[in-house]
């Protein structure tokens, strides 16, 4: 339980902050002691600006995901658990809005399934942010379609601002921006047109400030017993090939209620940090699972429901906990026993053990997935990235072991590393950065393959898929579409699909057509075919990870999806 902060005599505020954001990594006796000095003398103080509680608010959030004892994150969390309720932070909540600290508005241009769900959860507390709408003549041009026919002519024929129409169209109980969503919810049924058409709008919304709603300050998980820091932090960097050869202690499932709160959680940390991300926004509560690493360090690992999951590789969000606090993100792409990693830290938690997390993090890839080669995608990298480009980012990935497969490039981080090692403090510029972070950055476990994510181009199989359909069906897609799923069903066995889920019967119409076009694929033997009817359902299933451990393991299946891509990319 979080205590308040022993009350006693202390430096004055503006020394309190500098001297606990400097002792953030130091651990042990004597830091905790000066930390908690510190956090009381913060407690009851009023800080002069906005730049200064936000710093509080950083270093307590720090100090609750790696403290020294239980006392220091009792006191932080303590403080926290009544940061909105400060008197500086009420004078300071205008700047701070959009921060996601407990006590300001979120004001974020949401992605439609995270709009839908703040509409949702929190009807009467959302609301459009009209001074930061660019094109408000799109919402305007869109109340007809909105509308019902009814209320047409007196669309027609008055020409009220668009505030003033959405204000008579919701009526006195509903806000406009919920309004907004759930009209344009009601007219799709896909939520593919659904996303198109809220997208269209760009609107930007508010939600409100209130008990329960999301906050950076107060989301935690309980992922059990507080792991306490009783030296610094490591800041060395890993031997990233001998921790991937390290297990997690546990990959849990969780029931479909915890999965929910955890998929809510993800995305809770995501919106008060102005961010979205569609494995989150789409994330399943049936796909939901803990991954249980030493030292207080969970990752939740997140699949997509069957309706928005990719054609080929699999896509997993992953919300790093670290003591039930949210402290980052991670994108796990998988397929041919590879994985393409983007991995994030929130801004509070940049100077943790970022390096040593990055290591759990493929080692989770390598324990669920089964890679045995990672990549690193060029905005991950840096280029065309500005936060990458001035953190560096290539060089993080770079010391850690990946390296460019494309020989100019390779060639130009070789120059760069025989600079460094030549001329102590030595940096390369933005541009060299730039040209450096163009091409994919690889690390395999064993010898180097072509047919892994980020070599193979696996979108260019589908060509042949637009080939396939065109010459079926022309313009009657749906029919097509239904051509290949028979000639599948006949090819693969229809004793193999009896008894599908809506999820499986939706992969098998996507499946199909690429089954078709598969190399040789009549030719395979009984049991490959079977296996891949088994491929395809696991696609549509429970859990997405399956689709990719059977896929791995038809080998049949690999080299001729590897072949159709390599000969249509030279078509």
């Amino acid at each position: 339980m979080a205590r308040r902060p022993a009350r006693r005599p202390g430096p004055a505020p503006a020394a309190a902050l500098a001297r606990l954001e400097a002792l953030r990594t130091e651990c042990g006796p004597a830091p905790a002691q000066e930390k908690l000095a510190a956090i009381a003398a913060l407690d009851r103080a009023r800080l002069p600006h906005a730049d200064a509680v936000l710093r509080l608010h950083e270093a307590l959030s720090f100090l609750a995901a790696y403290p020294d004892d239980e006392r220091v994150r009792s006191a932080a969390e303590f403080v926290l658990q009544r940061f909105a309720g400060r008197a500086d932070l009420r004078g300071a909540r205008r700047a701070l809005e959009g921060s996601g600290i407990a006590g300001t508005d979120i004001v974020y241009p949401f992605f439609a399934p995270t709009a839908r769900w703040l509409a949702r959860d929190w009807p009467e507390r959302l609301s459009v942010a009209w001074s930061d709408l660019e094109h408000p003549e799109r919402l305007l041009a869109a109340l007809p379609l909105l509308a019902t026919y009814s209320e047409s002519p007196a669309l027609d024929e008055y020409d009220f601002p668009v505030r003033e129409w959405l204000r008579r169209l919701a009526g006195l109980d509903v806000t406009d921006a919920t309004w907004i969503v759930r009209r344009t919810e009601t007219l799709t049924r896909s939520s593919f047109l659904h996303e198109a058409l809220y997208q269209e709008l760009e609107l930007t919304l508010r939600l409100a400030w209130g008990d329960g709603g999301p906050s950076r300050t107060l989301d935690r998980w309980p992922t059990g017993p507080v792991h306490c820091f009783d030296a610094p932090l490591r800041r060395q960097r890993p031997d990233l090939r001998r921790e991937l050869r390290r297990r997690p202690l546990a990959v849990e499932p969780v029931d479909p209620r915890d999965g929910r709160r955890l998929v809510e959680l993800a995305r809770r940390a995501m919106i008060t940090r102005a961010r979205d991300l569609d494995a989150f926004a789409w994330g399943s509560a049936d796909d939901v699972r803990l991954v249980r690493w030493d030292d207080g360090l969970v990752f939740a690992l997140i699949g997509q429901v069957p309706e928005r999951r990719l054609m080929l590789e699999s896509v997993y969000g992953i919300l790093t906990l670290q003591n039930g606090v949210p402290i980052g993100y991670a994108l796990i792409s998988s397929l041919f026993r590879s994985s393409e990693i983007a991995y994030n830290v929130f801004d509070a938690f940049r100077g943790g053990e970022a390096a040593w997390v990055f290591a759990r993090m493929l080692a989770t890839a390598r324990a669920v997935f089964g890679a045995s080669a990672f990549v690193i995608v060029p905005y991950q990298l840096g280029h065309d990235n500005d936060e990458g480009l001035d953190s560096g980012a290539f060089w993080f990935y770079a010391k850690l072991g990946f390296a460019p497969r494309d020989p100019e490039t390779l060639r130009l981080m070789q120059s760069e590393e025989r600079r460094i090692k030549a001329k102590p403090g030595y940096r390369s510029d933005r541009a060299t950065l730039q040209r450096l972070s163009a091409e994919n950055a690889f690390l395999d476990l064993g010898r180097p393959r072509r047919d892994v994510m980020g070599a193979l181009p696996m979108a260019d199989a589908t060509l042949a898929v637009v080939r396939e359909l065109a010459a079926r069906g022309g313009a009657d897609r749906e029919r097509a579409v239904a051509s290949c799923r028979e000639d599948t069903i006949r090819l693969l066995g229809a004793a193999a699909f009896r008894g599908m889920t809506p999820g499986e019967k939706l992969a098998l119409d996507r499946w199909a057509p690429l089954v078709c076009v598969l190399p040789g694929v009549e030719r395979w033997p009984a049991a490959d075919r079977r296996a891949l009817a088994g491929v395809i359902r696991a696609k549509g299933g429970r859990r997405e990870s399956e689709f990719v451990l059977r896929f791995d393991a038809h080998a049949r299946l690999r080299r001729s999806l590897a072949a159709l891509a390599l000969r249509e990319s030279k078509r």
